[in-house]
């Protein structure tokens, strides 16, 4: 056994924790879905007011002086037009912060679990992106997403690069709320159908992070052997926004109509990919993953706040 299982309180540290995935993340443990190794978890949730992972010196007393095991860097700059407008911004919390926490896990010998996105494709590729392709974004937003993972890559840090799509919760702003909500206040909406991608739900996602957390801390061999690296998460299956568009008002029970247009019908200030499949085979794989189709876990996971009468707004 390593080091880490043989502990009585490992720490973990999820930042960001008041986002989408890190608020599952947080629910996931503190209602004790997960048993075992879990158990005696010492857990530290922070956001931007608890802990600035812009700044460096912070981030490493943080880590070190509280003996943290795994970080899970949930946090992110995610406005993808505004970050056309303050490319700074977007590369301190980008770029610089996993840089930042990279470092910090270095220094504790902890795992770094950073998450990315399928903006660092440009979208052009005919097939699924598989983790060895070429990164190429388009965007500000892409190219810090981008530079977040070279600084991992270049640290000499134990971590895990973990790129997803088209995330949703039950928690925060995002897609399935606002065409759940516009789908109750309008008789027809537009969507765009030359995108093409995958939804996440982000519980799902935050499942499969803890199974990888699992793993970690009750590694059997030495740290090394660990098979770090980038890896793809998303729910299986393919659609356009349309598609994800008509099966959440088909789930809310609303009659509003949604029609498919082309994606210049909205001029935006950031290229967006117009296909980022994600392949997922090095993932499932490795960790011994099933992966739920979108279709499924949007209905599955999305049951309690879609109904037309009962819209949750944030």
């Amino acid at each position: 056994m390593s080091n880490l299982a043989k502990k009585d309180n490992p720490g973990i540290l999820i930042t960001g924790a008041n986002g989408q995935l890190g608020s599952e993340l947080a629910a996931i443990l503190n209602n004790g879905y997960f048993s075992g190794i879990f158990d005696n978890i010492s857990l530290f949730l922070t956001d931007q007011s608890e802990l600035d992972i812009t700044d460096r010196d912070q981030v490493i007393s943080f880590v070190t002086g509280n003996s943290i095991d795994v970080v899970i860097n949930c946090a992110a700059y995610t406005a993808v037009d505004k970050a056309e407008d303050e490319p700074e911004v977007c590369m301190a919390v980008n770029r610089d912060a996993p840089a930042n926490l990279a470092a910090a896990a270095k220094a504790s010998n902890a795992l770094l679990i950073h998450i990315s996105t399928d903006y660092v494709f440009d979208g052009r590729g005919p097939l699924p992106y598989n983790e060895d392709d070429l990164r190429a974004p388009s965007s500000i937003y892409g190219k810090s997403k981008e530079a977040g993972e070279i600084a991992l890559e270049e640290s000499g840090a134990r971590f895990l690069i973990i790129r997803t799509s088209w995330l949703y919760s039950r928690f925060g702003n995002n897609f399935v709320k606002t065409i759940a909500r516009l789908a109750n206040e309008k008789d027809k909406l537009e969507v765009v159908y030359d995108q093409i991608g995958t939804p996440t739900c982000a519980e799902d996602l935050a499942n499969a992070i803890l199974v990888i957390c699992r793993d970690y801390l009750l590694w059997s061999t030495t740290r090394d052997s660990f098979p770090y690296g980038i890896y793809h998460y998303s729910n299986e299956g393919v659609c356009s926004w349309y598609d994800f568009a008509v099966e959440i008002v088909r789930l809310s029970g609303s009659k509003c109509v949604v029609e498919p247009v082309l994606s210049e019908h909205f001029p935006s200030r950031a290229k967006r990919p117009p296909y980022s499949v994600l392949d997922k085979q090095k993932i499932k794989k490795t960790f011994e993953l099933k992966i739920p189709h979108w279709k499924l876990s949007l209905e599955v996971s999305s049951g309690e706040y879609l109904s037309s009468n009962k819209i949750v707004r944030p």
